[in-house]
């Protein structure tokens, strides 16, 4: 089933244009990864999903009654512990006050939130902030689950964690929008891939077409601009570098003609 349609769907803010034609649905059940580089239209096109922004021109249409959304930003509540904040958006979204309290607990114990369900909002770290801003999104479990660069700021076993979370929210029905710069990430939990180039649709893919090239530096390229490019990582021996398999042939020139020297070309698959 379809939860969200963008139809020939463009943005504009006065004369900037952030999106343009962009056709792009999304089902129940599936895990999909917007990926591109900065500016290039990943969060409009997130917050139009959910509708937090309306299209200047072109279509959006949801079929989900539970809509939930992870900003790439989480302004915390000051006055609130974190258990008492999920509480309180728990009763808004009509759970009981024990359903509330008992999920909310959960969610903050896999999650591991430092220092502990009664920490203080305004002493939260980024990370642990966004852990709540996790927690919030899945009080009631979703039909549209939307989450911006969900995995910034957390720590290592957070990230093991939010992924399990996502991918038991599609497989009890979700449809679930992410973006993500990290190529590892993308590969192990995303089932579809978008990439976005200037506010334009390029590319949709399924990771198992994705090429990665492991490369030994040599003279400076900004890779996280280069076209076509999905992920960039650093490793101990270079970097690697993620692309649609079958345009990768461009990233390997640029890395011969800078002095790069190219270790692997392989095709990868989701872990």
């Amino acid at each position: 089933m379809e939860v969200v349609r963008l139809r020939k769907v463009s943005k504009r803010y006065g004369r900037r244009e952030i999106l343009a034609d962009v056709d792009l649905g999304l089902d129940a059940g599936e895990l999909l990864a917007l990926v591109g580089a900065n500016g290039s239209g990943k969060s409009t096109v997130l917050r139009l999903m959910v509708g937090l922004s309306q299209p200047s021109a072109g279509t959006v249409q949801r079929n989900a009654r539970v809509v939930s959304y992870v900003p790439d930003v989480f302004t915390s509540h000051d006055r609130l512990s974190a258990s008492a904040y999920l509480r309180h958006m728990g009763r808004i979204r009509g759970l009981s006050t024990r359903a509330a309290r008992d999920r909310s607990l959960e969610l903050l114990d896999r999650l591991a939130l430092a220092g502990g369900a009664d920490t203080p909002m305004r002493k939260l770290s980024k990370g642990n902030a966004q852990k709540v801003a996790l927690a919030q999104a899945l009080l009631d479990p979703p039909q549209l689950l939307v989450l911006d660069e969900p995995w910034a700021g957390l720590d290592t076993t957070a990230h093991s964690t939010l992924r399990e979370l996502l991918t038991e929210a599609a497989d009890q029905g979700a449809a679930v929008a992410f973006t993500e710069h990290s190529a590892d990430v993308v590969r192990s939990t995303a089932t579809r891939v978008c990439a976005l180039d200037r506010g334009r649709l390029t590319t949709v893919h399924r990771p198992a077409d994705l090429t990665e090239l492991q490369l030994i530096p040599g003279a400076d390229i900004d890779w996280d601009h280069h076209p076509d490019v999905l992920g960039v990582r650093r490793t101990a021996a270079g970097v690697a570098v993620l692309l649609p398999t079958g345009r990768h042939d461009a990233a390997l020139l640029t890395a011969l003609n800078h002095g790069w020297s190219v270790v692997t070309v392989r095709q990868v698959k989701p872990e």
